[in-house]
């Protein structure tokens, strides 16, 4: 057994933790004494120095008392403990990387209650939730049409919001996510879908859906939120 020679006073002077934090840890089974004096006072050996350090880092860095204790106890590797953290942390940083660019969004245009709402609701959702908002909006434009293009089209359609957006990213996306989900401009386009697909039409009332201020305004979107040129709006859908 290792030489019991730390009260938790002395292991907290020298590990700078307080002797409530010490105990707390040895309550827990964190960390375990080496023995005990005549008086039944703990006493720890010179490993426990090296655990609570570790501990302590542990700890700075988010991990939950329980995966601690697997970890001093063996009972999980840390790499393998590392990398799940790892995975979380780099989650919530993209979660605030969205919260923060909608904060300065929010500063610049000095929007409703409403629209705040609107704008967080929509800036943080997944990646697999966007997904699924926009396949959803080009499966109601495009859906059962069967034009060999569309393919592709519906492929230049979808906005993809990087890691790390920019505010004017962020405001693209929530305006265009807005656009998808409205009922009237999916009509719209699926009007537009529809009259490409039987033949490319120039009577008056396709163009006028073609000219529609909306669809030219989902292409601007696309264009800031994907980082690409200014669209050319006299291609169509």
């Amino acid at each position: 057994m290792d030489d019991p020679r730390y009260s938790i006073g002395e292991l907290s002077r020298r590990t700078g933790l307080t002797v409530k934090t010490i105990r707390f840890y040895s309550d827990r089974g964190i960390l375990a004494p080496s023995g005990r004096t005549a008086s039944g006072h703990r006493r720890y050996g010179v490993d426990a120095l090296a655990r609570l350090e570790l501990v302590r880092t542990l700890r700075e860095l988010g991990l939950d008392l329980a995966t601690i204790r697997k970890v001093v106890e063996s009972e999980a590797t840390l790499p393998d403990v590392a990398e799940a953290h790892l995975r979380a942390l780099e989650a919530q940083i993209h979660v605030l990387r969205l919260r923060h660019a909608v904060l300065k969004a929010v500063t610049r245009r000095g929007t409703t209650p409403e629209e705040i709402t609107l704008m967080h609701d929509l800036a943080k959702l997944t990646e697999e939730e966007r997904r699924r908002l926009i396949d959803d909006f080009l499966d109601a434009v495009f859906g059962g049409l069967e034009h060999p293009g569309f393919a592709g089209i519906a492929r230049s359609m979808t906005p993809e919001l990087p890691e790390s957006p920019a505010v004017e990213q962020v405001d693209a996306w929530v305006e265009l996510a807005g656009l998808a989900r409205d009922p009237d401009f999916r009509a719209l386009m699926r009007r537009l879908a529809e009259g490409y697909d039987a033949a490319p039409r120039r009577d008056l009332p396709w163009l006028d859906i073609a000219d529609d201020p909306r669809r030219e305004r989902y292409l601007e979107l696309l264009a800031v939120i994907n980082g690409w040129a200014a669209p050319d709006h006299r291609r169509v859908p």
